[in-house]
């Protein structure tokens, strides 16, 4: 046996051992939600989408956060073909949005939005990237180019947006598909196409308790000004090409409870069974927690199945 082909088949097998037990990870993590749930203020509720992606629900108010549905297959994002919302999917699984917040534009955080937005009639938040993806669609009157640090008053919601980074996932060199979406291909845009804009990581505030969404695995610690949050929703894909990033996210905000997310594969239908992406290591993200801090708490939530405290 050629050496490449069997260097090959044990990295498979290595893959797949260590998903099964990022898969017993979560599960495990996952029973401590009956035990944070009560935590949470009455009346609010949390999502997770899958990817990046959350619904908050308050008082009658939906908020949305990257929420990417369409979950294009590997083959056609590694490729040139222009992709495009899938509208029964965003039926389906997203409920009505009253706004939507977007971190930062890469397809699997704001392929669905305008979809979204012209479905509901609701604003989306986020970079000029963003404003630009918007106007290509016919849209511009529903975006908004956010100020940071400016506080938007939502509904119940109170969301600052951060300046943060992105992971670099190019071999720990550069973020993938940088710079602003132009959309020259108003039909359409290959993944690729989506590219990053500025991140944020989105600092909210309901009914007294605070939540904060960090999309990518990176952050500007001298950018932040929210500490002591009651629950930090981790974005950890791309986590091993940042220095230190849970240590140093978890110093930054001393969060009373961390909830990682990213981590599923969002190549393939949320109607298949949870997998993992390639290398997230759900078990050596777990030690890297309480390596940081014994104190915090840490969940995970299962998708498309709404925590709440009633």
């Amino acid at each position: 046996m050629p050496a490449q082909i069997f260097d090959f088949l044990r990295f498979l097998t290595r893959t797949r051992s260590q998903e099964r037990h990022d898969l017993q990870a979560a599960a495990e993590l996952d029973w401590a939600r009956a035990r944070y749930e009560p935590q949470l203020p009455a009346g609010l509720s949390l999502e997770w989408l899958g990817t990046s992606g959350f619904a908050l629900r308050c008082a009658g108010y939906t908020l949305l956060i990257d929420p990417y549905v369409t979950r294009v297959p590997l083959a056609t994002a590694l490729g040139r073909e222009r992709v495009r919302p899938d509208q029964a999917l965003i039926d389906r699984y997203l409920p009505r949005a009253d706004a939507i917040l977007i971190g930062h534009t890469h397809f699997d955080h704001a392929l669905d939005a305008p979809a979204v937005a012209r479905r509901d009639g609701c604003s989306v938040y986020g970079s000029r990237s963003l404003v630009n993806l918007m106007a290509a669609r016919g849209m511009a009157e529903q975006a908004v180019e956010v100020e940071v640090y400016r506080e938007y008053e939502l509904g119940p919601f109170r969301v600052s947006f951060v300046p943060s980074v992105h992971s670099k996932l190019a071999l720990g060199l550069a973020v993938p598909s940088s710079g602003d979406i132009t959309c020259e291909h108003v039909d359409g845009l290959a993944c690729s196409e989506y590219r990053c804009g500025q991140v944020y990581g989105l600092a909210i505030t309901v009914e007294g308790f605070t939540i904060y969404h960090q999309g990518s695995a990176d952050l500007i610690e001298d950018a932040v000004r929210h500490r002591d949050v009651d629950l930090f929703l981790a974005g950890i894909a791309g986590r091993g090409f940042t220095d230190d990033f849970i240590g140093r996210a978890i110093r930054s905000f001393r969060p009373k409870v961390v909830l990682p997310h990213h981590h599923d594969n969002f190549f393939i239908g949320l109607d298949d069974p949870l997998r993992m992406s390639l290398n997230v290591n759900l078990c050596a993200f777990v030690e890297e927690v309480r390596a940081a801090s014994r104190g915090v708490e840490l969940i995970t939530a299962e998708r498309l199945r709404e925590l709440s405290a009633s």
